[in-house]
C-alpha cells in the first residue's frame, strides 16, 4: 500500500493544507538508497515545498540513502555528530560534509570546527555507554530489514517481555505484530502509534486465550479506533472496532472529523490544579502532558520532595569509577590474594538454577541463620483468595518496601497483571464494585491499561496510591463480599 502514488497523493494533500515542509520519516533505517532517490525526486516534482529526509543507521544504509537523496534534490537531512552517530542513531555529519565539498550541495560547514565539537563531546558521551548494545560487535542490525521493527519499539518490546518474565515469547510477538498492525489500519510504526501497536501485540500474546483476541485492550487502542489519532491509512478491522469500542465512553461510532474539533480545552483546568506547584507555563505544560509523573517531577525540581537516587543521571565521575572497578576485576585486583579465603563447603547447601539473558548458571547457596518456611508465600498471579496476611511488594519512587494486606476468608485480591505505574484508582475503599468494572488504571510501557474487578463486592483495601510503581503480581486491591 505504501507505493509511490500513496506518497505523492499525501504530499499534495499536505501542501494544499498549508504545510511548510514535508518530512519522510524512516525510523527504522529501512529506506534503500535508490528508493530514496526515486521517492525524493518524485516528491520534488509533485510539490513546491521543501522535502526533508529523516532516517536512521540501524540497517547500515543510512548514509548511502542520504547521499542518494541529496543527488535527487532533497532540501533537509537529519544527521548526528560522530560520537552520538551510527548504531540506531542517525548517520554522522562529518563524512557527508567532506563528501560534498566543492559540489553544488556543499554544506558550508568547517570540518575543523566539527572536529573540535567532536572532541568536546567525547568527554561527555561515556556517561551513556551503558546504553550501548554490547551483545554483538556489529554496529548495525541487518535483522531490521527482516522484521522491520524500529529500534525504539524493539527495545520497548524486549523490556516489556523481560519485566513480565516472558522474553521467550518474543518470536510470538513478531508473528502477531503484523496482524495487529493490519487490524488497526496499517498505522505507521512510529511514536506514538508504534507503542500502541507494540503494547497491544504483547497484550494479545500474553493474555488472549481459547482463540479470543483483544481480551485486554489499552486505552490508546480505543482512542485510535475512535479516531483521536486521525485517519488510519487503511480501514480498521470492523470486528476489532466493534469489540474495542463496545463500552468506550465517547461512543461506539468513530469520528470522521479532525480530532481537535471534538476535544474540550484542558489548559485552564490544569492551571487551577497545579497553581500551588507550577511556577511558569513550562511547568503547567509538563503537568498537562504527564499528569502523574509531571507533578512528581516538579516536587523534585522545587525541593518539595527529595530526588530519588535511581532517577539521578550518571556523572562522568561515576562512569570513571565503574570503569576502574571493571579493570581491577578483569585484572583480579579487587581483592588481594592474601585476603581471598574460601570457606569450607557446608554439608547442607542449597543449589539454584539461574537463567540470565538466556545464559544458565548453577549457583550454590549456604543459608546463614534459621530458616522459617512458614514465611515463604507464593505471590498470587491469578484472581483467587489468598492467606489472611500476604506480603506485597510495594515499589515506590523512593524505595521498595514490604507491606501486609489483611485478607479475610472469602476476600478476593486483584494482582497487577504486569509491572507498571498506577495512574489512578477509579474506586475508593468502601465503594461497591461490579464484576468486570474498571477499578484502576495502570501504565505499562507508556500505555494505559484498565484493571477490572474479577467479581462483585466491596472495596476493602487499597494498599497503593497513584504514582506508585508495582511489580507483576503485587496486590492492588482487596475486595470483600457485598
Amino acid at each position: 500500500m505504501y507505493n509511490l502514488e500513496y506518497y505523492i497523493e499525501n504530499a499534495k494533500a499536505l501542501e494544499a493544507m498549508g504545510a511548510d515542509s514535508i518530512c519522510i520519516k524512516d525510523m527504522a533505517g529501512l529506506i534503500a538508497p535508490y528508493d530514496a532517490y526515486i521517492l525524493v525526486k518524485a516528491l520534488k516534482d509533485a510539490v513546491k515545498i521543501p522535502i526533508h529526509l529523516h532516517t536512521h543507521f540501524t540497517s547500515g544504509m543510512g548514509d548511502l540513502a542520504l547521499q542518494k537523496a541529496i543527488e535527487a534534490g532533497v532540501d533537509i537531512i537529519d544527521t548526528c555528530m560522530a560520537p552520538y552517530a551510527y548504531r540506531t542513531s542517525h548517520p554522522a555529519i562529518e563524512p557527508l560534509v567532506v563528501s560534498l565539498l566543492g559540489t553544488n550541495r556543499d554544506t558550508g560547514f568547517d570540518i575543523e570546527n566539527l572536529a573540535e565539537i567532536d572532541k568536546a563531546l567525547e568527554t561527555i558521551v561515556p556517561k551513556y555507554s551503558h546504553f550501548l548494545d554490547t551483545t554483538k560487535l556489529s554496529v548495525i542490525d541487518i535483522n531490521v530489514l527482516l522484521h522491520q521493527t524500529p529500534g525504539g519499539m524493539l527495545s520497548n518490546l524486549v523490556n516489556q517481555l523481560k519485566q513480565m518474565g516472558e522474553l521467550k515469547r518474543l518470536h510470538d510477538v513478531f508473528e502477531e505484530l503484523p496482524r495487529v498492525r493490519k487490524d488497526l489500519g496499517q498505522v505507521p510504526l512510529v511514536t506514538p502509534t508504534s507503542q500502541i501497536v507494540g503494547t497491544q501485540t504483547v497484550n494479545n500474546v500474553l493474555f488472549d486465550k481459547d482463540g479470543e483476541r483483544y481480551t485486554k485492550v489499552t486505552e490508546e487502542v480505543k482512542d485510535l479506533c475512535f479516531g483521536l489519532y486521525g485517519k488510519t491509512p487503511r480501514p480498521i478491522n470492523p470486528d476489532v472496532l466493534k469489540k474495542v469500542l463496545k463500552d468506550y465512553p465517547r461512543g461506539n461510532t468513530p469520528i470522521t472529523v479532525r480530532p481537535g474539533e471534538i476535544l474540550e480545552p484542558e489548559l485552564e483546568k490544569v492551571k487551577a490544579e497545579v497553581k500551588d506547584l507550577a511556577k511558569n507555563i513550562d511547568d503547567v505544560l509538563i503537568c498537562a502532558l504527564f499528569p502523574v509523573t509531571g507533578k512528581r517531577f516538579l516536587k523534585w525540581k522545587y525541593n518539595i520532595e527529595p530526588v530519588p537516587k535511581d532517577v539521578k543521571p550518571k556523572t562522568i565521575e561515576d562512569v570513571k569509577r565503574e570503569h576502574e572497578l571493571i579493570e581491577k576485576a578483569l585484572a583480579g585486583k579487587l581483592v588481594e590474594k592474601s585476603e581471598k579465603v574460601t570457606p569450607e563447603k557446608p554439608e547442607h547447601i542449597r543449589s539454584f538454577d539461574v537463567y540470565v539473558d538466556g545464559e544458565y548458571f548453577k549457583v550454590e547457596v549456604n543459608e546463614h541463620g534459621d530458616h522459617h518456611p512458614q514465611y515463604t508465600v507464593k505471590t498470587p498471579f491469578v484472581h483467587k483468595p489468598i492467606e489472611k496476611t500476604a506480603p506485597v511488594q510495594k515499589q515506590t519512587s523512593k524505595q521498595t518496601e514490604t507491606s501486609k494486606v489483611e485478607m479475610a476468608d472469602g476476600d478476593m485480591s486483584i494482582p497487577a497483571p504486569m509491572p507498571g505505574m498506577i495512574v489512578s484508582y477509579q474506586k475508593k475503599e468502601g465503594d461497591a464494585v461490579k464484576a468486570g468494572e474498571t477499578v484502576l488504571i495502570i501504565e505499562a510501557m507508556k500505555m494505559n491499561n484498565n484493571v477490572e474487578s474479577p467479581c462483585a463486592g466491596v472495596i476493602k483495601k487499597i494498599p497503593h496510591a497513584a504514582g506508585d510503581s508495582v511489580g507483576k503480581g503485587d496486590v492492588l486491591v482487596v475486595i470483600g463480599k457485598a
